[in-house]
Order: structure tokens, then C-alpha cells, then sequence
């Protein structure tokens, strides 16, 4: 049987032009690092190239537009996902303010440059104005893929975006509406209705059903769909809304930014689609609309300088401004100004727009415009312009911050391996999800699963049931790009053959499953668990998992007095203050005011979603059941026996829980305590101590200095 492929040009036989699509995204980050050029620059040429105005590969029909819109959403859709919640509320002030800088600014200069250097009406020259105002985040997969979206010039940039754009098309709405005549007294009223609306709808009902679908659905790929499904309902809610579906696309991923944390599966499928094919066919895209024949017209040189040069001049200025307001350094500016400089998608609306409004006829019947032909080639030339400078911008910036080490945001232990004795199918996929979650960001190699064979009481089919749960568990890490290593052990003694490993391996941390039958032992948590915690001195997590962790609104956190005294503190605090930088969850501390005043200096450094309630009495922990609720988790730091948080109380938790707690999540905290006790106490003075401290890269070196004032 013989392919025959239609010659003629542009190609139409579907499967060479995606076969062509392909190659280019293949191909292109290549060439692009070879020619030390970012990738998303190289996308855009490429689109220059194979398009209608290029070598006419490929025409720029309805399969290409439909494929670059749902680009240009999943980018909007990335930027709301992963910024940092905490950050954005603590500094929206900031993005504010940014955001007005880049449309103020661009407003004033481009609407006196259209007047008084093009020769444009004023009406022309506020629209044109609007079209500078506007940025699109198409350089966004440039510090997502460096690591530092959580970096504050990131932030505000990513959030004046909402405001930028917002106010752009609202001027652009206005002009249309004064062109057509629909500028009366209900205009504003009908656009502020569905406004508030639409931003009510996404803000508070996206995130019910978001939570609501994960508890009960855990496939990978109906998750996968449903977060597409929420983009695009988001997009159409904002069209319904009279505002341009990158708005909506952008606030559905602020909807969904707590559910999605940024080291789940969820999140890394995510990523890898968008950047794999979404993206590149909006660059791909934006390239076929460029033609390099435009340049023959002098009118439309002159117009395209001029709308480059401004539309650049007015951003760096916005940038540069803010950079002097919040004292930020120059890489910091220049990664805002490459955030911010890039026109793609509300200017291409805004011109399309300006463009089809018809003002009359000349004598000779041609029709005149609100914005004419050169105003709309001299655009294509600006988006190439200004892709072309914030894709360097971006990139030059962001490789200067990420190499200096002002992205990381994390509070890990170098060197730490988490190890997971599994046993229940049932809790494998929590267990392994809290191990992602509380690990150090740089730990790309420290997780092992284990599970133990008992020589004398497992059936026959025991090794092939436990190579299963183990090659499970591999599984869920390798979903995130991380590396799990698995161990089969046969032993006669359970308790012994967890400890052996945690001694052969030297594990920093131990992770174990509450088995949801039994629930927690009135003989405390079994002679297993106890046994474990008896024999090994490494920080351990018993965890109850009932719903997703993902989901989980508040962990209120129990913690001792005297915690702060003990050698493991910072160690299972820097594992908790992850959760909430991951997930972006709430933590609630009950702790005595000293332990309080020490998380609030350390909190004052590296702010999460927080909030500190004084517990003194242990006794008083029963009426705490009132105040958790079902998409809650209860956190309880405990303490063996004779150490110094250890309180008489804590043997009562085991009935508390079993009473209060069925069906519902909580995590067990047992700190590593023993290594530096002297006489049953925590020698203050110990050179191994201050060593162990100063290992954490955030909340020790806050710790190390507190213990050498003890």
C-alpha cells in the first residue's frame, strides 16, 4: 500500500503537518542552545520559517489557532498555579502598584506618541496606547523551568498581570463601545455585574469543586482532564464576562493553586504537556502571524520602531521604578522588565479589534480604519520585537538569581533519606505523596520504600504481592522526577529488620502507615510502631491518611512545652513548614509563648500562611475537637518518656484520637531526641548538636544561633 502525500503548499495531509510540528519542537531547543538563544525565541522563528509568510509549510488555519489558544491559556493557567499564595497576599500591594506602573505609564507615553509623532485621532492613539499597556507571560516557562516562580520580582510580576490586563482591555472595551455606540449609562453597570461574577464564581466556587473531585477521584488521567476541563471553564466564564479569556485561565489557576501542590504527580503532568506541546504551538503560532515583506513599506518600518521602541521604553521605565520602590537589585529589574515586555495576546486582540472597526470610506471606496494596515504589521513586528528582548531579559535575569541562590525557598536537611516501610495497598499513594511533599526540594535521590517479609508467617505469595507495593511506590516518585529506592527484606522480627535498615541506610527520617481497620491501639500504637520508636532514635511520622493531603485546608499543628529545648526540633519543624510551602496549606500552632516567639522569628524570615495560639495546658487538647474540621489535619508532636517535652497527658492521645478523629487525618510527630541526651537531658553545649542544626539550609541557622545564646 503506497502513501500518497499532497505536494502542494501549504501542506494539508494532517499527519505530515503534525509530523512537521513535531520536528520543530524536537528540533528547535536544540539549534537554540547551540546558538545560545531561548527556546521560546526559537519557537517564534521557527513559526517565522514553516509559516505562510516563510517557506508556507504550513498554513495558520483553525487546527493551529485552536491548538496556540490553548497554549496561550495554559500559560496564564501555570502562572496562577505556581505563585506563591502567601507571597501574592502578602505583596499584592506591590503587584498592584507594579501593575499600575505598567499601565499608567505605557498609557501616558504611547497615547503621545500616537497623537504627536504618528499623526493618530486621539481615539486611535488611546487604543494604540492600550495595546503598550498590556504583557502577556510568554516568558514565564523561562523561570518555571529555572526554579525560582516563588522568587518576589516573579510574584508581583506574575500578579500585576491581572491588573495590567484587566485595565488594557477595559480601555479597549470603551473604544469599542464609544465606535458602536453602546456607551450608555447600562455599559458600566453590565460590565461591573459580570465582573464581580465572574471573579466570584472562579474565586470561591472553582476551589469547592476542585476539592471535592480530588477526594473522590485519584485516577491520574480523569485528574489531568478535570484540571483542563476547570482552564477552559474558567476562559469561557471570562468571555461570558465581556473580558478576555486569559483572565479567566489566569484566576482558575489561582482557584486551584492550594489543590495542585507543586511537587505532586498532578503537577508534574501538568508541566510536562504544556511545555511538551501546548506552549510550543502557541510560539509555534505567533510566528506564522509575522511577515518579514512588511518591512518593504516605510510607513510600517517607521510605525513598528516606533511602537518597539516605546512599547520597550515604557515597560523598563514601569520596571525600573519599582525596582527603586521595592529595593530590588538589577537582576530583579530586569527579570520584572522581561516578565512584563512581551506583547502577544491581549495586543492581538486589541488590534484585530481596532482593525475590523470601519470609520467611513474614502473616495475611492476604501474603507478607514480605527487602525490601519500599518498599524496592525507594525504590531506583528512589535510582538516579535519585544518576544525577542524579554526572552533574553528573562533569561539573563533569571539565570543571575537562580545561580546567586535568592530563589530557594526551602527547608530541608542535606543528605536526608526518608525511608517507608509499606504494607497496605491502601496507603501507599498517601504515604508516599507526604514523603514528596515534606522533603527537602533538593532531595532528588533520598526516598526508599521497605517492606519486610516475616520468614514464618507469610502465605507463599508474599514476595510477589510485596515486589508489587514496592514497584508501586516507585512509581509515584518517578510521576514527579524522583528517584525511590525499593528494598525487599526477609526477617524474622519486623521490628528488627525496620531498625537494621534504618542503621544500614542511615535514614534521617521514618514514615509510618496508621492501618485504617485498627485505628490507633488503646496499648498506644501497637507493639510495632512502639517497638520501632523504641529501638530507633530518627525523627518519625505515624500517619492516618483519610483524604488526598492535597486537599487538606488547615494543619493545626500540637507542640509541647519545652519542645524548642530538644535537639530534634528544627528538624520536624523544618518537615511541617514544608507541607505549607508546598501545598500552601494553613498552619496553626498550639505551643507555649516561648515556643510561639521562636516560630515567629523564624516565620518573620520565611513567611508562610500562619497563625499562633497560646497551649499551655495539655489537658486542654480535647476541646480542639471542635475547631478541626473534615478538610482539616491534626498534627501532634509527642515525646518519649523522661525527655523534656515529654508531658503525662500524651498517653491519653491514643483513646482521644480513636474517639474524636475516626475518619478524619492526622500525623503523629515523635522528634529525634536521644543522640545528644546527657544524663537524660539535652546537653546544650554539644559540638554534634550545633553541627546537626547548622545542616538545615533555612530554619537552622535561626536555630543554631538561639541554642549558642542557651
Amino acid at each position: 500500500m503506497s502513501l500518497i502525500v499532497n505536494v502542494l503548499l501549504p501542506l494539508e495531509d494532517p499527519v505530515l503537518k503534525f509530523l512537521i510540528i513535531l520536528l520543530v519542537i524536537l528540533v528547535i531547543p536544540i539549534i537554540s542552545d547551540k546558538l545560545k538563544l531561548p527556546h521560546l525565541l526559537g519557537m517564534i522563528l521557527a513559526g517565522i520559517v514553516i509559516g505562510p509568510h516563510g517557506l508556507n509549510l504550513l498554513a495558520r488555519d483553525s487546527s493551529i489557532i485552536l491548538s496556540g489558544t490553548a497554549g496561550l491559556l495554559y500559560i496564564m493557567f501555570l502562572a496562577g498555579l505556581e505563585i506563591d499564595m502567601n507571597d501574592f497576599k502578602t505583596n499584592v500591594l506591590k503587584s498592584t502598584l507594579l501593575g499600575l506602573y505598567g499601565f499608567l505609564i505605557p498609557m501616558l507615553f504611547g497615547t503621545l506618541t500616537g497623537v504627536y509623532i504618528l499623526g493618530f485621532s486621539p481615539m486611535t492613539s488611546v487604543l494604540l496606547a492600550s495595546m503598550f499597556a498590556s504583557h502577556t507571560l510568554i516568558t514565564y516557562p523561562i523561570v518555571s523551568k529555572l526554579g525560582i516562580a516563588k522568587n518576589l520580582a516573579v510574584n508581583i510580576s506574575v500578579g500585576s498581570t491581572l491588573i495590567t490586563n484587566v485595565l488594557s482591555l477595559l480601555v479597549l472595551a470603551v473604544v469599542v463601545g464609544m465606535n458602536t455606540g453602546e456607551l450608555n449609562q447600562y455599559f458600566w453597570i453590565i460590565m461591573a455585574v459580570s465582573f464581580v461574577a465572574f471573579t466570584l464564581v472562579i474565586t470561591y466556587l472553582f476551589p469547592i469543586i476542585g476539592r471535592w473531585f480530588f477526594k473522590r477521584y485519584s485516577d491520574n488521567v480523569s485528574q489531568y482532564i478535570f484540571v483542563l476541563v476547570m482552564v477552559f471553564l474558567g476562559a469561557v466564564l471570562s468571555q461570558l464576562a465581556g473580558i478576555e479569556a486569559i483572565i479567566g485561565a489566569f484566576m482558575a489557576g489561582l482557584a486551584l493553586n492550594r489543590l495542585i501542590p507543586l511537587t505532586s504527580p498532578l503537577m508534574n503532568r501538568i508541566d510536562f504537556v504544556g511545555n511538551a506541546i501546548f506552549i510550543p504551538f502557541f510560539l509555534i503560532g505567533v510566528g506564522m502571524l509575522i511577515d518579514y515583506r512588511a518591512f518593504s513599506n516605510l510607513e510600517t518600518v517607521f510605525v513598528a520602531i516606533t511602537m518597539s521602541v516605546v512599547a520597550t521604553i515604557s515597560k523598563f521605565t514601569a520596571a525600573w521604578i519599582s525596582q527603586k520602590n521595592f529595593k530590588f537589585t538589577a537582576q530583579e529589574r530586569l527579570l520584572i522588565f522581561g516578565l512584563t515586555n512581551a506583547q502577544a495576546a491581549a495586543t492581538l486582540a486589541a488590534v484585530l479589534v481596532g482593525y475590523n472597526i470601519v470609520l467611513g470610506e474614502t473616495a475611492n471606496g476604501e474603507p478607514i480604519r480605527l487602525l490601519n494596515d500599518s498599524v496592525l504589521n507594525g504590531t506583528i513586528i512589535m510582538i516579535l520585537v519585544t518576544c525577542t528582548i524579554a526572552s533574553f531579559a528573562t533569561q539573563k535575569g533569571a539565570k543571575k538569581i537562580a545561580l546567586s541562590g535568592q530563589s530557594e525557598n526551602d527547608t530541608g536537611i542535606s543528605g536526608e533519606k526518608i525511608l517507608i516501610p509499606l504494607s497496605n495497598p491502601d496507603t501507599i499513594d498517601e504515604l508516599v505523596n507526604l514523603s514528596i511533599v515534606i522533603k527537602s526540594k533538593q532531595n532528588v535521590d533520598g526516598l526508599q520504600a521497605l517492606n519486610i517479609i516475616n520468614n514464618d508467617n507469610s502465605p507463599v505469595d508474599a514476595e510477589k504481592k510485596a515486589r508489587k507495593l514496592l514497584e508501586k511506590a516507585k512509581v509515584l516518585a518517578a510521576a514527579v522526577d524522583l528517584q525511590m529506592k525499593t528494598t525487599l527484606r526477609y526477617d524474622l522480627d519486623l521490628v528488627h529488620g525496620v531498625t537494621n535498615v534504618i542503621k544500614e541506610e542511615n535514614s534521617t527520617d521514618l514514615i509510618l502507615g496508621l492501618h485504617l481497620k485498627r485505628g490507633v491501639a488503646d496499648s498506644f500504637l501497637g507493639n510495632l510502631t512502639s517497638g520501632i520508636l523504641e529501638k530507633s532514635n530518627i525523627t518519625t511520622f505515624i500517619y492516618n491518611p483519610q483524604q488526598p493531603i492535597s486537599t487538606i485546608k488547615r494543619h493545626f499543628v500540637i507542640v509541647p512545652e519545652n519542645a524548642e529545648y530538644e535537639s530534634g526540633f528544627s528538624f520536624w519543624l523544618s518537615k511541617i513548614w514544608n507541607i505549607a510551602l508546598n501545598t500552601g496549606a494553613k498552619l496553626i500552632f498550639y505551643a507555649g509563648k516561648q515556643t510561639i516567639k521562636l516560630i515567629g522569628d523564624i516565620h518573620l524570615k520565611h513567611p508562610i500562611e500562619l497563625e499562633f495560639r497560646v497551649f499551655e495546658n495539655w489537658e486542654e487538647l480535647p476541646a480542639l475537637s471542635d475547631q478541626v474540621r473534615q478538610d482539616d489535619n491534626l498534627v501532634i508532636v509527642l515525646s518519649r518518656k523522661n525527655l523534656l517535652s515529654y508531658q503525662a497527658g500524651m498517653a491519653d492521645i491514643p483513646s482521644y484520637l480513636n474517639r474524636h478523629y475516626q475518619g478524619r487525618n492526622f500525623l503523629l510527630v515523635y522528634p529525634s531526641q536521644s543522640t545528644f541526651m546527657t544524663d537524660g537531658k539535652v546537653d546544650l553545649t554539644n559540638p554534634s548538636l550545633l553541627k546537626a542544626i547548622e545542616k538545615l539550609d533555612v530554619i537552622g541557622k535561626t536555630m543554631a544561633g538561639i541554642f549558642r545564646k542557651k
